[in-house]
């Protein structure tokens, strides 16, 4: 059995924007040592080799900052007329599932996927979907992570291409990139230039009317075969939240 990582390392990064910038703040192994004191142990009853125990606290991080699951709450307050769940509410019978891959390297930056393009990549496969797969677009732009460049390239999913993937079953999906439209520059660039206003998070949109849950920011998808393998996600359970960071890994027996 071959376990394959497909998160993202949590950790400071001067590049990522501000506003999704992670901070964590690690503590020495002795800073414990006054709590145990505060706490009622006199100093002699320490253990010759109680050294303190390590402690860390993540100071800053949003749930969309490092490898993470949307739930349809993040696409707004309501999904196909109900109200949208949050991301603790997804079932975990969700989080397993056989894995495909659809390779869409080719895809230029700002140019969106198609379900054309997500129709050849999938006969290229030879696989099948259903409602238990669990697709993963690889787009090799995880190769930009650490980065300036990385939020602001890549191609990016069409609300159409959504559509397509939810028309054939899985509703559990995600890209190695850092959104699941494209980039934001490009997505108000192009809205400016033809005056349409429905290119704006096309994609997220589609949960809105239809249920569905993206994953986002994954990396590593180049060590996977097109299909034949187990996908696993293991979101925080984050109450009322509109997404979780995840552990996200692939399993190939």
């Amino acid at each position: 059995m071959q376990i394959i990582d497909l998160s993202k390392p949590i950790a400071f990064n001067a590049a990522d924007p501000r506003f999704m910038q992670v901070r964590i703040r690690h503590k020495p192994h002795w800073a414990a040592k006054p709590l145990v004191w505060v706490l009622g142990l006199p100093l002699r009853l320490f253990p010759r080799d109680f050294v303190g125990w390590a402690d860390d606290t993540i100071t800053k991080m949003g749930v969309h900052s490092t490898t993470h699951i949307d739930a349809p709450w993040h696409y707004g307050p309501l999904s196909g007329g109900r109200p949208a769940p949050t991301i603790e509410a997804i079932p975990l019978e969700k989080c397993i599932g056989p894995g495909v891959v659809l390779d869409m390297t080719h895809k230029a930056d700002d140019d969106p996927i198609t379900p054309a393009d997500l129709e050849a990549a999938l006969a290229k496969t030879g696989a099948t979907l259903d409602p238990r797969t669990i697709v993963l677009i690889r787009t090799g732009r995880d190769r930009l992570m650490g980065t300036k460049a990385f939020w602001k390239t890549g191609t990016g999913m069409s609300a159409a291409a959504t559509e397509w993937l939810l028309d054939r079953g899985p509703t559990v999906m995600g890209i190695d990139q850092w959104g699941w439209d494209l980039p934001f520059h490009t997505q108000i660039a192009k809205a400016k230039a033809t005056g349409d206003d429905t290119l704006f998070w096309e994609a997220h949109r589609v949960g809105q009317r239809r249920p569905y849950w993206h994953m986002e920011q994954l990396t590593n998808l180049v060590a996977l075969p097109p299909h034949g393998f187990e996908v696993m996600v293991f979101p925080l359970k984050l109450v009322g939240a509109s997404a979780a960071p995840a552990r996200v890994v692939a399993v190939i027996r």
